[in-house]
């Protein structure tokens, strides 16, 4: 039987949104203040291998996003004319599909049961919303997002707590879809028609 969320147990996902959100922003204003404003711009924690390296990522996960392929395609001239411009459409593209996705979480995760075996998919919802909000913060704020993780080694690409959060996430969804929910399961949250009636 389904177990709806208490409006005390929305508070509190609400609340552990704000903290992760909170600590995200915290170290990227660390990061700012650490490594830009004093100049260095790279602390190395593991010489060769793991370092702090600032950087303002104008561009989604892994520097590429929809309106840079288009533009690199198409070859707008008022965007080639306007580099201000350009960036200033990113920023909004990026916040409007955000805030979208945000919206979509937050009622899928009042769908979720509050149960036992709902509890890790209710985590990953949690980690979703917070990845997502922590960078569309940045981009709201800054018309970047902050970065500062960075795997010399292997030159993974620089990223964020954020970016962390909605990491783990995804892969805590994969592997809950494929070897831990049943098709059951999502028909508790996505409930059909037929069987509505």
């Amino acid at each position: 039987m389904k177990k709806t969320k208490s409006r005390k147990q929305l508070c509190s996902a609400a609340i552990m949104v704000f903290l992760l959100v909170a600590l995200d922003q915290l170290t990227k204003y660390l990061a700012v203040l650490k490594l830009k404003m004093s100049g260095k711009g790279v602390f190395e924690l593991i010489p060769g291998v793991f370092e702090l390296r600032y950087l303002e990522n104008q561009s989604a996960a892994f520097g590429m996003d929809l309106l840079s392929i288009i533009q690199r395609i198409f070859h707008f001239s008022y965007w080639d004319n306007n580099p201000m411009a350009f960036l200033r459409a990113k920023m909004i593209f990026f916040s409007v599909i955000t805030i979208a996705v945000v919206i979509l979480l937050c009622l899928w995760y009042c769908k979720i049961p509050h149960s036992k075996r709902f509890g890790l998919l209710n985590v990953v919802v949690i980690l979703f919303i917070a990845g997502a909000i922590g960078n569309l913060l940045d981009r709201i704020i800054n018309n970047y997002v902050v970065d500062f993780f960075y795997f010399c080694l292997i030159n993974f690409p620089i990223f964020n707590v954020a970016d962390i959060y909605v990491t783990v996430a995804a892969f805590m969804f994969i592997i809950l879809g494929l070897f831990y929910y049943k098709e059951d399961d999502f028909s508790v949250i996505f409930p059909d028609r037929k069987h509505e009636n």
